[in-house]
């Protein structure tokens, strides 16, 4: 029998972000997260209950007493995959920092995998929890968080090489949240570090967001940034988050 997992919700939507922007996923959102980054919105505080839609993509919600069995989750999957046969692409771990549960997430993952390809969502600090459980993921999104952005008080960028070192051959991709005041410094040390371990690994850039689905950043500016990345990687994408354009959860 499988750990018991707090999670914060569960629900179907678009993928807004990275390389797997525009399929529709079910989201498991985990609680927690190591860092405290100064953009961030979601609610990281282990709670009562479990927000879980009704049924996928309703945003109705029921909530279910924490913490939750994998049994419990595989039956939520089990039931929206057969409501909506070929609707969803993958599971997308997310959080908060899912890999502050790998150890409980190297007994999940598996099993949730034969329902639906893995997808994690990380901010790319934690090499030595994805170590436990990489093995049964098929796509890695991570984060490299930016001074101007983030305002982490902890500087990163050797975790993050170490991380993408670790990641490199499980289709990962790297994606930074860029406003005014990013530099062309922090692009060109985010472009070192890929450009060290992987230059063909792709790069997104994804201009703050805003609540009412602008972004904080001028068009001028998230231009310059693209031509400084792509001046030095083949494959530079910019993206705001799609989901949030769209008025999706």
């Amino acid at each position: 029998m499988s750990e018991l997992l707090h999670i914060s919700e569960i629900f179907s939507s678009i993928q807004g972000e990275g390389t797997l922007a525009g399929r529709r996923q079910v989201f498991i959102r985990l609680t927690g997260c190591n860092l405290d980054c100064a953009y961030c919105d979601t609610e990281l505080e282990k709670t009562a209950t479990c927000r879980v839609e009704t049924k996928p993509g309703s945003g109705v919600f029921n909530h279910l007493p924490q913490p939750l069995s994998l049994e419990t989750v595989l039956g939520i999957l089990k039931e929206w995959l057969t409501a909506l046969p070929g609707a969803h692409h993958s599971v997308s771990i997310t959080g908060g920092e899912p890999l502050l549960s790998a150890d409980i997430l190297s007994a999940w993952l598996p099993e949730i995998r034969k329902l639906l390809p893995i997808h994690l969502e990380t901010n790319g600090t934690m090499h030595v929890e994805l170590a436990q459980v990489i093995r049964h993921i098929d796509f890695i999104s991570m984060d490299m968080k930016l001074p101007s952005t983030a305002e982490c008080s902890e500087y990163l960028w050797e975790k993050h090489r170490t991380f993408l070192q670790a990641s490199i051959r499980h289709n990962v991709s790297v994606k930074i949240i860029v406003g005014n005041d990013t530099t062309d410094d922090e692009i060109q040390q985010v472009c070192d570090i890929i450009a060290a371990v992987d230059h063909a690994t792709p790069l997104f850039l994804q201009p703050v967001s805003l609540p009412d689905g602008g972004v904080a950043i001028s068009a001028i500016h998230v231009l310059h940034l693209q031509g400084v990345a792509a001046s030095r990687l083949p494959d530079v994408r910019v993206i705001p988050q799609m989901h949030i354009m769209l008025g999706a959860i």
